[in-house]
């Protein structure tokens, strides 16, 4: 492609609202244009990518045998109505009304959609299992979109579902998925680990989310040497085993905290560490409320909590319902006598680490007071304990014991082993052998394929712009001509340009009339793995510059050895995978 035919509108600057590396980049590299919030035009540049990244997604589905369908973006509330998920799915979810007034959304996911094309056309043992996928689009209606396409309300992926007739043979195909993912991410020259993830919304009882490193990720990762690797939503903590001595009890004190909600402000005043309180958090689980403590530098898991609890729904309570079951203003709760004074708490549970807290703080119960000096089991005692806290610094892994150390990473791909979940709402059932119809076991496993464009930016970039992977690059070679006037360089220029081609390199040819440093840093900034560059100082002594995008120095190569140096860029840009 010649440079001076393409649309390549690059900026020298990212706009304001640019708030990540890979949104900055992608801006700045004419990939992408913001249309509203969240939502964003993909230019023939950033389309290369997004493309590239799809095809290899699609190689590797297709290789496990799995077949590729399209699905509708709009789907109707019935489907919706009929899993339950139309009521608790939240503001996320676009809902819409057609001229008739029947009610839709636009797709953020597509369970409802594969299970009603299933159960609708397959009813015996003998035509299972089966693996369905898709590429199209999503929208999530985040409150509050940011990073760029890697957290946008709208966005493209890759869904797939599979449909079983028993739990041992969806685990043999969850593990021929997660295999095919491992093989994708490698092949799109990222590094990557899968670690256990909570399954959200989406639901079942065994994940795993495909986490790229990156320093400016927003997920943090819990690791341990022993190669437990889980995000900190889902880590699994040893729970605190130590024990406290009754005689080292103070007696309890209430003090004044006038204007003061937070554990780090009462902190602040009081000169005791963040450690020493008990964090209160009020929940509605399936309709009646709950209250959690953890201790008050740790973080409540919800996810956690909802196992805990065993409850189908939880969200955080509102303000009204914290007052009514606290008898108190937001910021002054704690667990003391709590349950007696209002008896609206169903349940109280409590962290495993709070058995460490020795006369700790919490709230008063009572506007504008907090009291110190409590301690489990003489002050309050909770109906249960559990881990129902995020693993943070500190906490040891429940496999080894050994301290979790943790990361940064960005979410690319996820799976989950989704049960019957589905299968049993919609009545997606089989006719097994002896003629019993039986629920289908079913799996689910997506990638983010316009995040994953921006996660490979966040991991493969420096000051001048980004440095892409080969196998995914939008091109795989920048040819610049520096001086176009002289029809000696040109055609020289012309000559390499169509040998390149023919070899089946893509190259992106910077032909246009423009100063040799403009050339150089728009090549820099769009990040193609390799540059060739002719100019008459080159050709006077028969050769070309060249240059790999990761590394800092260009070398002076013979123009006849054109043909060993494309040997050596197809290397990198079709690596030797491991066969299936």
């Amino acid at each position: 492609m010649r440079l001076t035919n393409y649309f390549l509108p690059t900026l020298r600057q990212a706009p304001s609202d640019a708030d990540n590396i890979s949104a900055k980049l992608m801006f700045r590299a004419a990939m992408i244009r913001k249309l509203a919030s969240g939502i964003y035009e993909w230019l023939p540049l950033g389309l290369r990518v997004l493309k590239k990244v799809e095809n290899i997604i699609r190689q590797e589905m297709d290789a496990i045998g799995s077949q590729e369908l399209w699905l509708p973006v709009i789907q109707p509330k019935e489907l919706w109505v009929e899993t339950g998920r139309w009521q608790v799915y939240g503001k996320e979810l676009l809902r819409i009304k057609d001229r008739k007034d029947s009610e839709f959304c636009f797709a953020p996911t597509a369970e409802e959609v594969i299970t009603n094309v299933v159960r609708r056309d397959i009813n015996s043992y003998r035509q299972l299992p089966i693996l369905l996928y898709q590429f199209g689009l999503k929208f999530r209606d985040e409150i509050r979109p940011r990073f760029g396409v890697m957290r946008s309300r709208e966005f493209y992926m890759k869904d797939a579902y599979s449909f079983h007739t028993s739990e041992e043979d969806s685990l043999k195909w969850y593990d021929k998925v997660y295999k095919a993912y491992e093989r994708i991410f490698t092949r799109c020259g990222l590094k990557f680990k899968p670690v256990e993830a909570a399954t959200g919304a989406i639901g079942g009882n065994y994940s795993h989310e495909f986490m790229v490193f990156a320093n400016t990720g927003e997920a943090d990762i819990a690791m341990c040497d022993c190669g437990y690797a889980a995000n900190v939503e889902k880590a699994e903590v040893k729970p605190f085993e130590g024990s406290i001595s009754p005689s080292s009890f103070k007696d309890i004190k209430e003090v004044p905290t006038p204007d003061k909600y937070t554990v780090e402000d009462v902190s602040d005043m009081l000169k005791i560490p963040p450690s020493s309180f008990i964090k209160t958090g009020f929940y509605i689980a399936d309709n009646e409320i709950v209250l959690a403590l953890v201790r008050g530098d740790h973080e409540i898991n919800e996810n956690k909590l909802m196992k805990a609890l065993g409850c189908l729904s939880l969200e955080r309570a509102d303000e009204k319902s914290y007052e009514k079951a606290a008898g108190c203003k937001v910021g002054f709760a704690g667990p003391v006598g709590i349950k007696e004074k209002t008896g609206v708490i169903k349940k109280i549970v409590a962290d495993h680490y709070l058995k460490g807290v020795l006369n700790g703080v919490s709230g008063a119960n009572k506007d504008g007071f907090h009291i110190m000096n409590i301690n489990v089991g003489r002050d309050y005692q909770p109906d249960m304990f559990a881990d129902i806290k995020n693993a943070s610094k500190g906490d040891l892994c429940v496999k080894c014991s050994s301290p979790l150390s943790f990361v940064k990473g960005i979410e690319v791909g996820q799976t989950f082993k989704l049960g019957t979940k589905y299968s049993s709402s919609l009545k997606c059932d089989y006719l097994d052998e002896n003629q019993k119809s039986v629920p289908m076991e079913m799996g689910c496993y997506g990638i983010g394929v316009s995040r994953t464009v921006a996660a490979a930016i966040e991991q493969n970039n420096d000051e001048y712009g980004i440095i892409w992977p080969a196998p995914i690059a939008p091109f795989h070679v920048a040819l610049i001509t520096v001086e176009t006037e002289d029809s000696a360089i040109y055609s020289k220029s012309q000559e390499i340009y169509d040998t390149l081609i023919k070899s089946g390199i893509e190259v992106l040819w910077d032909e246009r009339n423009e100063r040799p440093g403009i050339k150089f840093k728009d090549a820099d900034l769009i990040g193609l793995p390799f540059r060739i560059v002719i100019s008459s100082k080159t050709l006077k002594d028969g050769e070309m510059e060249y240059k790999k995008r990761s590394q800092k120095q260009a070398v002076r190569v013979k123009l006849n050895d054109l043909p060993s140096l494309i040997e050596e860029m197809k290397r990198e840009i079709a690596p030797l995978t491991e066969k299936i």
